[in-house]
């Protein structure tokens, strides 16, 4: 009897609320508190974009949704996919870095219900039509700049280099794909990403110059046009940088990095190397000329704006890294640059999803964008969160034998695996040896009650290899790619990539990939959907 009266009264109280919740509705109604919210609009602050709006008059959480659209390829996927979600009391909203065209929803909850919604995509303003680079590091003339000032812009989607002119006066025409016939002073090409330190010094007499940008392919055609002209009001007594600027412009922040870190700068002019240190605290002097002296790890690296760690780093807490520029004899330049930091989360106990594999997996394309830049890792656009284990430069063999070690201790549920292309383009591989290896991990799997889900490997490219790699290819790399889908089609759990991305010749796709062999992002987004398909479909 007793706990019929408590079900009456329950019911009793969720009818009251919902019935007012209704009434609350109907009165914002009458009110048209529901259409007071205008706007939106963007505004830029210290180098953040924020989307502001007017406040609903009514007590209400708002909701921002941010998204990315779909390839289309794949049979009834939606048009756009859900990226992050945060509800906040303003409204103000600092934009998320993103570094892809990125679409934005409001909505607004009230006490008992939502009552407000956007009904169009809101898109971010820094990825306009036609493409071209957008400032972000700006010098007025109440903030000049030295005579060798730091250029910075949002990223363009699929560039693998930027060229930069240096003018007199704005150009004849704005954007456009020409450099000015009459006010130019100066160019280069040699910018991988996205921005720049420029010597001006030979300018130290001119009160102010211009500068712009455009984005270019592997083989140096332009994608879009030039930025618009930006000018540059010059100081030439103010000090000028003497340390790598800490590249996380456009970087996501709200998805997990992969466990095999990868570290990315923008280069000091000059510079013949760089030194990057780890540590588990901040340095106890920024932007000091010393080295850490208990550093967990230092390497010196030829590549001019990223390095990638050797050494994977699945202990939860937060750790700190900092670069600093190098002559040709390992000499500093200058000092190190701020610190930067990022948190491992805990994953002691156990994870629903991970993915094992090499650097289609890990992340990174378009040639000149490394792991760290997430927007070009599948993983980003899955519908379900999982744990990235894939090491660059993996052959099966080598993401076998790190089976243990790397992915024991996250204790998934499910594994998806991806490796072996590098295998497959290697000469000196066999698929049989391919078949071994993904055999050998799938038992490893089930010994360890995890299940395995394989992927098949995409078709590689041997031209596109050898122009951005100066690689060959096996030449009967069709032949073993079949072998080693036939045998990941036999198992009891697998996605099917392969159908997706070929061309009219047998290839990958170049729409897919520029260098042959890691897709960039309509490919690594077209993964995640034909994923998210199967998954959906109760497939794995």
């Amino acid at each position: 009897m007793k706990n019929f009266f408590i079900f009456v009264i329950l019911t009793a109280m969720t009818t009251f609320f919902s019935v007012f919740g209704m009434y609350v509705a109907e009165v914002t109604d009458v009110f048209q508190l529901q259409k007071k919210i205008t706007g939106p609009k963007f505004s830029e602050e210290d180098g953040e974009t924020f989307l502001s709006w007017t406040n609903l008059n009514y007590p209400c959480v708002y909701k921002v949704e941010t998204y990315s659209k779909t390839t289309g390829l794949v049979k009834n996927s939606p048009p756009y996919h859900l990226l992050n979600a945060e509800e906040i009391s303003e409204s103000k909203y600092k934009v998320p870095h993103a570094g892809i065209p990125t679409y934005y929803k409001i909505s607004a909850r009230g006490i008992f219900q939502e009552i407000f919604s956007s009904k169009n995509f809101i898109a971010n303003p820094n990825y306009p039509t036609p493409p071209h680079p957008v400032s972000i590091y700006h010098y007025p003339k109440e903030n000049p700049a030295s005579l060798m000032p730091f250029l910075v812009w949002h990223k363009v989607p699929d560039a693998v280099c930027y060229e930069v002119e240096i003018l007199s006066a704005p150009p004849e025409i704005e954007g456009g794909t020409s450099l000015s016939k009459y006010f130019h002073l100066d160019s280069t090409r040699k910018i991988f990403t996205n921005g720049y330190q420029a010597d001006l010094r030979q300018y130290k007499n001119y009160d102010y110059v211009y500068w712009r940008a455009r984005a270019l392919t592997l083989h140096q055609e332009p994608i879009g046009e030039f930025s618009r002209a930006e000018k540059i009001y010059l100081d030439k007594d103010k000090i000028m940088p003497d340390c790598p600027i800490i590249n996380n412009f456009d970087f996501m922040a709200y998805i997990p990095l992969p466990i095999y870190p990868v570290y990315d700068w923008i280069p000091l002019n000059g510079a013949k190397k760089y030194e990057v240190e780890l540590l588990n605290h901040p340095p106890k002097v920024e932007n000091d000329i010393e080295p850490s002296p208990d550093s967990l790890w230092r390497q010196t690296t030829l590549d001019m704006s990223s390095c990638y760690d050797e050494y994977a780093r699945p202990y939860a807490g937060p750790y700190y890294w900092r670069v600093r520029a190098l002559d040709e004899n390992d000499k500093p330049i200058g000092r190190w640059s701020n610190s930067e930091k990022f948190v491992v989360a805990d994953y002691s106990k156990g994870v629903e999803y991970a993915v094992l594999g090499d650097s289609i997996s890990h992340g990174g394309g378009a040639m000149s964008y490394s792991p760290r830049a997430l927007e070009y890792s599948w993983e980003s656009y899955l519908d379900f969160p999982a744990v990235n284990l894939s090491r660059s430069g993996d052959i099966s063999s080598t993401t076998l034998a790190r089976f243990e070690k790397d992915v024991l201790p996250f204790k998934p549920k499910n594994l998806i695996i991806l490796t072996g292309t590098n295998s497959m383009r290697a000469e000196n591989i066999s698929a049989e040896t391919v078949i071994s290896d993904l055999e050998k991990i799938g038992t490893l799997c089930r010994e360890n009650n995890i299940k395995p889900i394989f992927l098949t490997l995409m078709p590689i490219n041997p031209k596109n290899i050898r122009y951005a790699f100066r690689t060959p290819t096996d030449p009967l790399w069709h032949e073993k790619l079949k072998q080693v889908n036939d045998f990941i089609k036999s198992q009891d759990y697998y996605v099917d990539l392969e159908p997706y991305f070929y061309d009219r010749q047998g290839n990958m796709d170049e729409n897919f990939s520029i260098d042959g062999i890691h897709p960039d992002l309509r490919g690594k987004m077209l993964m995640a959907e034909i994923v998210n398909k199967d998954k959906a479909l109760k497939k794995f």
